[in-house]
């Protein structure tokens, strides 16, 4: 009677522990990076989410719900835009110059208006573990897998791609709270305001 009770007794503790742990897999990300670019990452997320929330002390996912999307999109400036290109350039330097390029590479890209000149973007690293590590999400998560396919496929981010519209829609697998998500948000974003604001010329 005893070997019984202890074998359901040691049950519900064990279903009770795995309860307790994150639902939200690391599994891709410990895969794919190195301590310290893990760390480096989180870095990223995290001043992401502190431009996101304008320095208030709320979560991820409901900073992002509460920012205006559908005003400020309709007027020509989405939230992205309201990033501090200054702090977020300072924010490269804080981060490994290794991080940064197996997210990011910059390419040349021509200016339409005058002919001739050449400027410096960044773009999407597709042989870089960021890349790789998308494509491992994506075998979990199909939205993630298109996602990667087009950044791989196109090299850079495009601004139509993850709108707010479907974020809000598709909540299965664009989930505000988990940690894989937030990342890809903020390396998506973060490369748009690059995209948009970066005014350097390409030297050879």
């Amino acid at each position: 009677m005893r070997k019984i009770t202890n074998f359901i007794l040691g049950f519900i503790i064990l279903g009770f522990l795995s309860s307790c742990k994150t639902q939200y897999s690391t599994t891709e990300l410990n895969a794919n990076f190195n301590s310290q670019e893990i760390q480096d990452l989180n870095k990223i997320r995290d001043f992401f989410k502190v431009e996101m929330c304008i320095y208030r002390d709320l979560n991820f996912k409901d900073c992002y719900k509460e920012i205006p999307h559908d005003y400020l999109d309709a007027s020509g400036n989405p939230f992205w835009t309201n990033i501090d290109f200054e702090k977020q350039q300072k924010l490269y330097n804080e981060i490994s110059i290794s991080t940064f390029e197996q997210i990011w590479t910059f390419c040349k890209t021509k200016y339409r208006i005058k002919p001739g000149l050449e400027f410096k973007t960044i773009c999407a690293n597709s042989e870089g573990k960021y890349q790789k590590y998308l494509s491992e999400l994506g075998k979990k998560n199909p939205r993630i897998a298109e996602y990667s396919n087009v950044v791989n496929s196109s090299g850079h981010y495009d601004s139509i791609d993850l709108q707010y519209w479907e974020i809000k829609k598709n909540k299965k697998y664009i989930n505000l709270n988990d940690p894989n998500i937030q990342l890809i948000l903020a390396i998506h974003y973060l490369s748009l305001n690059d995209q948009e604001k970066r005014d350097e010329k390409w030297v050879d």
